[in-house]
């Protein structure tokens, strides 16, 4: 099994290669276009701010790649935001795979979310074998939800919590903090 993580300068890398590590998989970093295409898995980071890491995405020339890779994508946090249409942090244009707008959170609720929050209605093979509990969160946008939304969570509003269409996965929450739950889900995405 080959998985690449994209690198894009703009990833919380470290946590999700040791995350694989522990289920005996090793990740690869790089932004080379041929070995990602080549890759069985592809991670899509992202920390930070949507407009800087699109810049640093055009920057990394892997832009046009993402939205036509036919393997399992799973974009992480901000890579899941930068999967959708656009985002209102930096007025940024997505990559446009997920068809919904990523909006701040507005509600009178603190923003950033941070820390443990519940998902909810689970709908796709990515959570196999798995009930609804705690995913660890860090964000101050999200995505409403949507047609291709698979869980929820819910803060001052309910929210994706992941979104799925065709061989794309989105998860606003770290699987990789997110104790023996995340590491489920990171297997379940290695054996779709």
């Amino acid at each position: 099994m080959k998985v690449i993580i994209i690198d894009y300068g703009a990833g919380n890398i470290q946590s999700i290669k040791f995350a694989f590590q522990r289920l005996g998989v090793e990740a690869v970093l790089t932004n080379h276009p041929e070995t990602i295409q080549k890759a069985d898995r592809v991670i899509f980071p992202g920390v930070g701010e949507a407009s800087s890491a699109m810049n640093k995405l055009w920057e990394s020339g892997v832009h046009d790649l993402i939205p036509v890779l036919h393997q399992p994508v799973l974009g992480i946090c901000l890579g899941m935001q930068l999967m959708c249409n656009s985002s209102e942090e930096g007025n940024t244009t997505g990559l446009g795979i997920f068809d919904t707008a990523v909006v701040k959170f507005n509600s009178g609720v603190k923003v950033p979310q941070i820390g443990w929050n519940k998902i909810e209605h689970l709908r796709s093979p990515l959570f196999r074998g798995l009930n609804e509990d705690f995913i660890y969160l860090v964000h101050s946008f999200y995505a409403p939800k949507a047609a291709e939304t698979i869980a929820t969570c819910s803060y001052g509003l309910d929210y994706s919590a992941a979104l799925h269409k065709d061989n794309f996965y989105g998860v606003q929450f770290h699987p990789e903090k997110s104790g023996e739950y995340g590491a489920k889900i990171l297997e379940n995405f290695i054996n779709l």
